[in-house]
């Protein structure tokens, strides 16, 4: 008789496309005066913090909280009183935790550079490709076409709706099939017992955090070199709002 932990049918509670797409549809919402309250946050704590490292200090709290989502999956999961069941379970969270911070790692990011955008199509391709690394990268610079300005920043602003429909539509095919593997293989890994599951946790969330912060470099290209007039983000006019 296979036991509850045991059950096959746990494991379903977070491979559907359905659930990971729905992930996706929620941590593109967050309102973009969270967004410009956490940058004038940081500003705040740093004020003699130039937009570059502004960006570096964004990336370090970025890496900390999927890292740290990570591990506590696997280190729930080594222990006995909590178990494989509701190791699944947290996992489930921990997925869900990863795309809401890397969708508002992004758009922190987009509001240094002085873009900003409710358009909820765009935002959600800025995710995708930024989860998918240089494949999704590849799909927008297509789009834009040669565009010398950075692809996130075409994306966000002046990049046609029709355009970010087909980009998304094809961010979604790719996404769907490589991250169901990723996050699946990282989560067999969680769930290892006796707290090898929580280093395979730690490391695991914070590769993949690596490669948002890496293809957020490349989305949005150098800093700005300063801030524009203002003392806060919330003040000031960023160049490209739509």
């Amino acid at each position: 008789m296979v036991g509850d932990d045991d059950d096959p049918s746990r494991w379903e509670a977070y491979k559907p496309a359905s659930l990971l797409d729905a992930f996706v549809d929620k941590a593109v919402t967050v309102p973009s005066s969270t967004i410009r309250r956490h940058v004038d946050t940081v500003r705040r704590r740093n004020p003699e913090a130039s937009p570059a490292q502004v960006i570096q200090l964004l990336e370090k709290e970025y890496l900390r909280v999927v890292a740290a989502a990570g591990g506590a999956v696997g280190a729930a999961a080594a222990i006995p009183a909590v178990g494989t069941g509701t190791g699944v379970a947290l996992t489930t969270a921990d997925v869900a935790t990863f795309f809401a911070a890397s969708a508002a790692f992004s758009l922190a990011v987009a509001e240094v550079h002085g873009v900003r955008s409710e358009d909820v199509p765009r935002r959600r391709a800025l995710l995708l490709a930024s989860v998918l690394g240089a494949k999704g990268a590849k799909d927008v610079e297509s789009a834009v076409g040669g565009s010398s300005t950075a692809w996130g920043k075409v994306l966000l602003t002046t990049m046609p709706q029709g355009s970010v429909r087909r980009v998304n539509k094809a961010l979604t095919s790719t996404f769907l099939k490589k991250q169901l593997a990723k996050h699946g293989t990282l989560a067999l890994g969680r769930l290892v017992p006796f707290g090898i599951g929580a280093a395979v946790g730690l490391a695991g969330g914070r590769a993949l955090g690596h490669g948002v912060v890496a293809q957020s470099r490349r989305a949005f290209g150098a800093p700005p070199a300063r801030f524009q007039t203002g003392s806060s983000s919330s003040d000031r006019a960023p160049e490209g709002t739509v």
